[in-house]
C-alpha cells in the first residue's frame, strides 16, 4: 500500500485556471566569472548577523551583450555547468571547518539522528517540533533548518557545534527553498496550499502566493535565477513561478492519471528539468523555459529523489517503491544501471557526501538510513533510525551557497 507524505490532500483553492498565462520565456544566465567564494552573513537560526548577498552581489560583473541573471544572484562558475561549483571538497570557507555528519528527520518520531559517516553511527538524537521533514541548509551555509511541518515551526541547528537553537514559528514549513540572491526563504505550506515567501534571516512573511494545485512540495531554479519550478503531488501539476515578482505565472497538469510529482532537479546543461514521480514510476523530461508538456522516462517503481554527481555527469534516482537507485547519464538523458539494495527498502531522501564517494538516502517506511557507494551501487551500511527518516541533509557539502531543500548548491 502507498503511504504518502501527508495525513490528507486538502481541497482546492479557486485562483489561477491551469495553463492560464503565457508563458514568459526567461533568458539563461550565461555571464562568466571568476571563483566566488560566497558565504558571508544571514540565516543564522536569528543571531542577528548580517547578510552576505552583498558579496555575491558586487562580484556579479556585467558582460556586454549577456543577459544578466536575477539582481544579487551570483553568476555561475560555468555557464555550461550549474553544478560546477560542486566538485569533490570543494568546500566554502565559511563551513570548512564544520564536522561531516548526516542529519536525519524521523517524522514519525519528532526527531533529528545525528550519524557520524566515519562510523556510520548515531552519535546524537535532537528532539524537535512534531513531525520534521527536511533538514535545509540556509543560503549562507550557517544554519541547519529542521522543517517542523505540523508543529508549525523551525528549528536551528548550528553545524559548526551540532547544537539545535531558539525554534522559529512558521505555518506549515513542509519544505524550504532559498531564492538565489539569498533575500528571501520560500515555505512549500503544503496544506495551506500556499507559497509563503520570506526574509531569509528572521523568517518574517513578507509576501504569500495562493496556488490553485495541491500539495507544493519541491523546487529548482532556472540557471539564471528569474525563475523556479514547483511540483503538486497531490494534484499532479507543476507552477512555474517568477521569483523576483513572486507570482505563478504558469500552470499545467501533466499527462498522466493519477500522477504524483516529487522531486525536481534541473540537469546540469541547465536546459533539461527532471521532477520524479512516485506514481508513473519515473522522471517527467521538461524544457523549463518552454514550460511544454514533458514526456515520461520509467526509473522504477516509486521514483522519489534526485541528486547530481559530483562530477555532474550522473543523476542518482531513488525509486521508493522497490528499493532500487536508478543511475541516469546527464549528456545523453539515458539510464546506464540500477542499483539493488540488498533486503530491499525504502530509498526516499537524501544527498551525496562531499567527497562524491557515498550516496546517503533515508529509508521512509523501514526506520533506517542507507550509505551506498556510488562507483559501483554496493549497500556500505544500513543503519537503524528513528521512525519515519525523510529530508536527510549531508553536511557540509561543496558549494557557495544553498537553494534549500535537503541541498541544492551552487
Amino acid at each position: 500500500m502507498i503511504q504518502f507524505s501527508h495525513h490528507r490532500p486538502p481541497r482546492l483553492r479557486p485562483g489561477l485556471p491551469v495553463r492560464s498565462r503565457p508563458l514568459r520565456r526567461a533568458a539563461l544566465c550565461v555571464t562568466v566569472c571568476a571563483l566566488l567564494a560566497v558565504g558571508c552573513g544571514g540565516g543564522d537560526g536569528g543571531k542577528g548577523a548580517s547578510s552576505g548577498r552583498e558579496q555575491g552581489a558586487h562580484s556579479q560583473g556585467a558582460v556586454r551583450g549577456v543577459p544578466q541573471g536575477l539582481p544579487g544572484m551570483p553568476p555561475l562558475l560555468d555557464p555550461n555547468d550549474v553544478y560546477a561549483a560542486d566538485r569533490p571538497n570543494a568546500l566554502s570557507p565559511v563551513v570548512k571547518d564544520f564536522p561531516s555528519r548526516v542529519y536525519v528527520p524521523n517524522t514519525e518520531s519528532d526527531t533529528v539522528s545525528v550519524i557520524d559517516p566515519k562510523t556510520y553511527k548515531v552519535i546524537e538524537t535532537i528532539p524537535v517540533g512534531n513531525q520534521p521533514q527536511h533538514v535545509v541548509p540556509s543560503w549562507d551555509l550557517k544554519t541547519l533548518w529542521v522543517n517542523n511541518d505540523r508543529g508549525h515551526t523551525l528549528t536551528p541547528i548550528d553545524p559548526a557545534t551540532g547544537k539545535a537553537g531558539k525554534t522559529v514559528e512558521v505555518h506549515d514549513p513542509y519544505n524550504l527553498y532559498f531564492t538565489p540572491d539569498g533575500k528571501y526563504a520560500v515555505v512549500m505550506a503544503s496544506m495551506d496550499r500556499e507559497l509563503v515567501f520570506r526574509d531569509a534571516h528572521t523568517m518574517k512573511r513578507v509576501r504569500t502566493e495562493h496556488v490553485n494545485c495541491l500539495g507544493v512540495n519541491h523546487a529548482d531554479f532556472s540557471p539564471d535565477g528569474r525563475y523556479f519550478i514547483v511540483s503538486c503531488e497531490f494534484s499532479g501539476e507543476l507552477l512555474k513561478v517568477d521569483t523576483a515578482k513572486m507570482k505563478v505565472i504558469d500552470q499545467q497538469k501533466l499527462p498522466f492519471d493519477g500522477a504524483m510529482p516529487q522531486d525536481v532537479k534541473i540537469a546540469s546543461d541547465g536546459k533539461t528539468w527532471y521532477i520524479a514521480d512516485m506514481m508513473a514510476d519515473g522522471l517527467w523530461v521538461l524544457d523549463g523555459d518552454k514550460f511544454g508538456e514533458p514526456w515520461l522516462m520509467p526509473t522504477g517503481k516509486g521514483a522519489h529523489g534526485l541528486y547530481v554527481s559530483r562530477d555532474s555527469k550522473s543523476m542518482y534516482i531513488s525509486n521508493r517503491g522497490e528499493g532500487s537507485i536508478s543511475v541516469l547519464d546527464l549528456p545523453s538523458r539515458k539510464l546506464v544501471k540500477k542499483w539493488e539494495l540488498p533486503d530491499g527498502g525504502s530509498p526516499d531522501m537524501g544527498g551525496v557526501s562531499a567527497d562524491g564517494k557515498v550516496l546517503w538516502l533515508s529509508g521512509r517506511y523501514n526506520s533506517e538510513v542507507y550509505a551506498i557507494d556510488t562507483t559501483d551501487g554496493h549497500q556500505i551500511a544500513r543503519i537503524k533510525v528513528g521512525d519515519g527518516p525523510h529530508g536527510l541533509a549531508v553536511y557540509p557539502q561543496p558549494g557557495r551557497y544553498s537553494l534549500g531543500h535537503t541541498g541544492i548548491f551552487r
